[in-house]
């Protein structure tokens, strides 16, 4: 995939799709369960996710569920 392929989700949309709060987000992403961030500036502290790789977690959420059932 090309670098303008990719789709970058902010903090607030992220927590937004996903319904997870702020704190169990960056505690999961800590814990390897969910996609890390990226940086967008070599100073700054603005990070986001790649949207593909959220909509794969979520997608993986599903199939769990489904699998469950």
């Amino acid at each position: 995939m090309s670098a303008s392929n990719y789709s970058i989700l902010r903090l607030s949309e992220t927590l937004k799709r996903t319904g997870l709060s702020r704190s169990k987000l960056y505690e999961m992403q800590t814990a390897g369960e969910f996609p890390k961030a990226i940086k967008l500036s070599r100073n700054g502290s603005a990070v986001g996710w790649i949207e593909s790789e959220v909509h794969q977690w979520i997608q993986a959420r599903i199939a769990e569920r489904d699998r469950a059932a």
